[in-house]
């Protein structure tokens, strides 16, 4: 029993639920919410409630979004032939943030792991091939994760599609092995995307 009161404890508990926070910055965290202002407390409550109410999945590529298509899909600028697949939302806003890359993109949100019940059917890839079905479509950048599991949903994709007459690349090594998108720097992804190769 820690002597709190049962509201804090809760609050506690819940923030104790988000990955990367313990007990302690849990603790903290509630401690900081309490010395906030109610305007400030609030405001965080109220974008937490939006975000779960306001925030979807694009209907064409999955990222997220706040209507029925994402910015990016609605953006009459970006080169339709070209899509570049990345496992989650944050892998595409890492990839966007290099500003070398104009095309649109298919989030599979995930990746194959037999091991952990992920399957072909769990991620959208039946959605990446009715794109390519659909035509247009010129070249697929696999830009999953340079780990096994990001290789093997590379390598099954790209059978899937090879009867389609469409290029399939993925993207260069300048990404380390065993790495993830979200954590590489501008340089090292921009060079990935620029010097990405035939599957």
């Amino acid at each position: 029993m820690s002597g709190y009161a049962e509201t804090i404890e809760r609050l506690m508990t819940e923030l104790g639920k988000l990955p990367g926070i313990g007990a302690r910055t849990a603790e903290r965290l509630a401690f900081h919410i309490l010395k906030s202002s109610r305007d400030e407390a609030l405001g965080l409550a109220e974008a937490i409630r939006d975000v779960k109410t306001n925030i979807r999945p694009c209907s064409c590529c999955f990222n997220l979004a706040e209507g029925e298509l994402c910015a990016i899909c609605a953006d009459p600028r970006r080169t339709g032939g070209q899509i570049c697949v990345v496992e989650q939302p944050k892998d595409l806003l890492s990839l966007e943030s290099t500003g070398a890359y104009r095309g649109v993109y298919h989030v599979l949100m995930g990746h194959l792991a037999p091991l952990e019940g992920v399957e072909a059917d769990d991620l959208t890839i039946d959605a990446l091939e009715a794109r390519v079905r659909a035509g247009g479509v010129e070249e697929v950048v696999l830009a999953t994760n340079p780990t096994v599991s990001g290789d093997a949903t590379s390598l099954y994709i790209a059978e899937r599609l090879a009867s389609y007459p469409v290029r399939v690349t993925r993207l260069a090594r300048g990404l380390p092995a065993g790495g993830q998108i979200e954590y590489a720097n501008k340089s090292i992804l921009s060079d990935a995307i620029n010097e990405r190769r035939e599957m």
